[in-house]
């Protein structure tokens, strides 16, 4: 049974390949030996003037850049710059502001806290105006 399906598959593979091997030859370029037309062959080659200008005043990618677009590219760096600046300056001043309240917090707590337990252990020896200043 095994033999079957081998010889299966090994028919269908090489159908396969003869029936791509023709699609690739077909796609093949055709060489067309008939002499092109000069006007079509000039019309290939040459373009109008004021495509031709047009061109040429396109900046090409490796030549220098002009001094406005290096002002626009340094001034669109520094608003970048400036603008991630005042956010850290504005995240820090945040966080600042939130350790300050929350030590303040904790400080009150730990004042009540120390206040609670010398009202709690007094022993009258002392003045009240010593422990509580």
């Amino acid at each position: 049974m095994s033999w079957i399906r081998a010889l299966i598959l090994f028919l269908l593979s090489t159908l396969l390949i003869l029936t791509f091997s023709r699609v690739v030859r077909s796609a093949a370029v055709r060489d067309d030996s008939k002499p092109a037309d000069r006007k079509d062959a000039a019309r290939q080659v040459f373009m109008h003037e004021s495509d031709a200008s047009n061109f040429f005043k396109r900046r090409s990618r490796r030549s220098p850049k002009y001094y406005a677009e290096v002002q626009a590219e340094q001034r669109v760096k520094r608003a970048a710059s400036e603008r991630r600046r005042e956010y850290n300056e504005e995240q820090r001043n945040e966080y600042e502001n939130y350790v300050e309240e929350d030590r303040d917090e904790l400080n009150e707590r730990s004042r009540e806290t120390n206040e609670q337990l010398r009202e709690y252990h007094y022993d009258g020896l002392y003045p009240r105006s010593y422990w509580f200043h």
